[in-house]
Parts: structure tokens; sequence; C-alpha cells
């Protein structure tokens, strides 16, 4: 493992890789080659903007004084062979840079993984990884804590398309990942996606996704069932002609024959299947495909086998090999052996949730789309992320209580919007609260960091809410200071400052002071600077 560095005193050090400038009107550099022209006492960074080269910044902001401490916009200058920081270097006259080299990349990819080696947080909640679906569990619970059911059910069709199904029958993976199961019981996740399912198929209108214009390609899809509906269901808002072909009279496949009518009422099914068919999606039932995939490849551009369990003897006929569980597909991506042909859920798994062939469908959609647009076929990208781990009694009272107080409610018939609303509110938001937005997550996936690269005892979580409107976590500060200059320059009384020496520095208020009496004027453009969420609002768009 590298040296760690000593935040506070990089910036001193540096200092020595700053070369001198010369004072032309406009000065000319060229960066990768390309050259440009900046006003005097413009910094590498600001050239390479001009030239719309995105390198990442971290602890840098417009108007405030470079801090050069997270060496995450580091470039080359070719002359002398030096790496400094694009920020904190002023353009001079005749400079050569490298920015977009493999060298440049690992050193930024080096600093990135150093800083990550420190930091505290789950980017994705825990029942993310629990449900098989990668569903955003955490928004669809705030959006119903809000009274927002209409934006609640769109969330949840992103990744789950029968919902009011599953929200009966699924065994809730998601809620034995749930943090709140250990303290008094999972949130009611399952039973609150059925909620929304519900009230959406009660509307004149249920929910209808937008489609994109169409391709062109068709897609035959054998066999309708949860595997099945779910690829079309999301193929079709790409665009593309969906048939699916099912032995059965209607389509459902294992939801009507392996399900009770108690547990999953028919009404239901068949209303969330039309959600679905009405996207434009062809059925053609009592269709047995005796020859398999080579009887539909001729009038289509992809075919998908989601039959449920296929007998291995079925399938070898068709050409297409197996492994013990069912049909051999190529892990991520779904494919066969067969060029344009893609398996999915039981055809694959011999048994296997419902929530899982579900997934496998929204899945194989995107390997499938890709297929028909020329790409190379990677499957789904698995997002970049963090994990805090196990947390004990005291890292997690402060969670706790910034949640909602009710009691874990499990009604048989399911909940009315007030205890909905109620129980979604126990969620303990332990998804980033700048998912989309942390500029650490966003650089660390482009430039393929590992968060384990560097292993580091862990810090203990810490939240800090005694603000009215903003939440702390330290846990989360890379020390960049942009708070520190921030509050100074709106003129904070009290402010923030560095607390401690070397590589545990961290950023606090003065005094053990309080995080209100610390911003009074400058909370907001503190929490819009923050380029992780160590600084966040409480409320999900702010005051």
């Amino acid at each position: 493992m590298p040296p760690r560095t000593q935040c506070g005193g990089f910036s001193t050090r540096i200092q020595t890789f700053l070369q001198p400038t010369t004072h032309h009107d406009m000065p000319k550099l060229t960066i990768d080659n390309r050259e440009v022209e900046v006003p005097p006492g413009a910094t590498v960074l600001d050239a390479a903007r001009k030239l719309g080269i995105d390198i990442p910044t971290l602890c840098q902001k417009d108007g405030l004084k470079p801090a050069t401490s997270c060496l995450a916009c580091m470039v080359k200058l070719v002359g002398p062979g030096k790496l400094v920081p694009s920020c904190g270097t002023v353009a001079a006259e005749g400079m050569q840079v490298e920015s977009e080299t493999e060298e440049v990349h690992h050193v930024r990819r080096s600093a990135l993984e150093l800083l990550l080696s420190d930091h505290l947080g789950d980017c994705l909640a825990p029942c993310y990884f629990g449900c098989p679906a990668n569903m955003d569990i955490p928004q669809m619970l705030r959006q119903i804590a809000a009274g927002d059911f209409a934006a609640a059910i769109r969330t949840v069709k992103q990744d789950i398309a029968l919902p009011a199904v599953l929200g009966r029958i699924c065994p809730a993976p998601c809620e034995k990942a749930c943090r709140r199961r250990a303290a008094d019981g999972a949130v009611a996740i399952c039973k609150l996606k059925r909620f929304v399912a519900d009230v959406d198929l009660a509307c004149e209108e249920p929910f209808h996704p937008a489609c994109k214009p169409a391709t062109g390609k068709r897609v035959a899809i054998i066999g309708a069932g949860p595997a099945g509906l779910a690829a079309a269901y999301y193929l079709a808002q790409e665009g593309h002609a969906c048939t699916l072909f099912d032995r059965n009279d209607r389509p459902g496949g294992r939801l009507r024959t392996e399900i009770t009518g108690e547990e999953l009422p028919r009404d239901v099914l068949d209303a969330e299947v039309d959600t679905i068919l009405r996207l434009g999606i062809e059925v053609h039932a009592n269709t047995a495909i005796a020859e398999g995939p080579a009887e539909l490849r001729n009038e289509s551009d992809a075919v998908l086998i989601a039959c449920g369990a296929t007998v291995k003897e079925q399938a070898e006929s068709w050409n297409i090999e197996t492994v013990k569980r069912g049909i051999a597909v190529k892990q991520g991506t779904f494919e066969t052996n067969v060029g344009g042909v893609f398996a999915a859920g039981n055809a694959i798994r011999g048994k296997g949730l419902v929530i899982r062939s579900a997934a496998d469908g929204k899945e194989v959609a995107v390997a499938i789309g890709q297929y028909l647009q020329g790409q190379a076929v990677t499957g789904p990208q698995r997002p970049f992320n963090t994990r805090i781990g196990s947390m004990d009694a005291a890292e997690f009272a402060p969670l706790l209580a910034e949640a909602g107080k009710a009691a874990r409610l499990d009604p048989p018939g399911g909940f009315d919007p007030k205890d909905a609303v109620e129980q979604a509110a126990r969620c303990l938001h332990c998804d980033c609260r700048k998912l989309r937005t942390c500029k650490l997550r966003k650089y660390a996936a482009e430039y393929g960091a590992d968060p384990r690269r560097y292993p580091a005892q862990r810090r203990r979580f810490e939240l800090q809410t005694d603000h009215p409107q903003i939440l702390y976590e330290p846990g989360k500060c890379i020390s960049c200071g942009l708070c520190v200059q921030i509050a100074e320059r709106a003129g904070e009384p009290l402010g923030l400052t560095f607390i401690g020496r070397g590589f545990n520095v961290r950023i606090g208020v003065p005094l053990g002071g309080r995080l209100d009496s610390a911003l009074q004027k400058a909370a907001a453009e503190c929490v819009g600077s923050c380029p992780t969420a160590a600084l966040a609002w409480k409320a999900e768009e702010g005051p």
C-alpha cells in the first residue's frame, strides 16, 4: 500500500511542481495536442474545460482558492515530465499538457481509490442488493411517504413489470436485507410495493410508460410467463416489436399454473398483464413452438426462450447447449450458443423465484437491445457502489432517530393510504442522499476505481443532525475544504474548520460547536458544493 499523504500538507508540497508562468496577453498551450488560448491567470483546468475535456475535480470550485488536495485533476507537463494538479497550475505560453493518457488516468484512478479507502457510506441501500430486480426501493418509499403514489409506481416499474403480482407472492428478500430489520422490524417493502401497484390498477388510466419510436426490429419470445412478459415490457419501451408465443390459452405461465387464485387473485393478474400488453405486444396463445428458435429466427431479429423449465432433450434438439439446470447462457448477457438466441428465467435456472424470473426479463431485454442495435452485448451495467457493512447499536442509533417511529404493520389485506405513508416513513434512508450527483461516485465509476484497492480500518459511522435542514456525515467527508472557504466567505460567525492532523484531518465545527450554529447563512451553498454527500439536505429537495 502506498504511503498516505497528509491532506493539509499536500497543497504546500505540490507547489514544487508548479511551473513559472509568463504572462502573455493570451497564453496558448496544447492539451493532448489540441491548441487552446486562455486569458492571463487561467489554469490548465480552465483551458481543458474550454476544449471540452472533462478533468475530474472534487476539491475545486470556481471563485475559491484551489486546494489541490484530492489529486483527481492531475495532468502531466510534457517538457518537465511532471504530474501537477490542473486546478492549481496556471496556464503558460507554450505549455504542453497530457490529460487523457493511460498514465494520467492511472494516477487519477489511484487518487480516487485512496479517497475511497477512507470513505464510509452506502451508495446503494442494502435492500437494493436484496431485491433480485435491483429496484430503487428507498426512492419508492420516499415517494410513498410524501403521498406521491403516481411517482412511486413509475419508480417501481422502472425495474419490476409485475408489482401487484409480486407484492402478493414474493418472499421479500429485500426485507431480509433491510437495515431496520435488526432493530424493530424491516420496512414493509413488499406490501408497500403492492399498495402503489393496486392504487395504479384502480385508476381509470393506469401508468403507461412512454415508448420510443419503432426501430423496425422484431423479437420473438417463447413463453409468456414472468420472464417473457417482463422482457417484452422493457423491449417494447425501447421501440422493438415483440410477439409472445405460449402453449397456454392465456399469458401468465406459472403464475396461473403453480399459484392459487387465493394467493394471487386472477383479476389482479389479468389487470397487470393487460398493462404490459397495452404497449402493443402481440400474443399467440395455444401455440407450441415445436422446432424452437429455428422456427422463429427467419421472421425475427432475435429470439428469447423464456418458457420455464426446459426438458434437456428438447433444448438439445433445438441445437442449444445445456447445463444441469437448463439452457447454457453466457453469464451477464443471457446469450446461448446460437447467434441471436437468448434464454432467461427458469429456462436457464430450472427452478427459481418469480421475482428472479421477472428480473431476468428486465436484464435480458438490455442484452437483446444491445444485440439489435449492433452494439457489443454486455448486459446491464452494474452500478458503482461502496458499502458500510454491519453497524453496531451506537452507530445505528442516529439513523433510527431520524426515521419514522411507527411500529411495523403487516395487515393481510394490504395498507390503506394513511398506513402506507406512515409505514414508508420508517425507511432509514440508507442510500446516499446524493446518489445521482456525487462526484466521487461519478468519477470512480468512469475511471474504474476499486474501493477495495487500499484496505483501511473502517471509520465509525457518525451522523450529525442538530441542524434543522441539513445532515453531516463525517465518514463521507474527503476534507476538500470547500465548505470551510464558503462559510468564511459568507461571514459565518463560527463556520467550519479542519480538525486533526495528517491523514486523520476532518472537517468539523470549531470548539466542539453545533452545526446549526456553524452554518446559519451558507448551509445551502455548502450542501450544493459538497462533492460527496457529507453535507446533505434532510428533506429530499431541500427546504
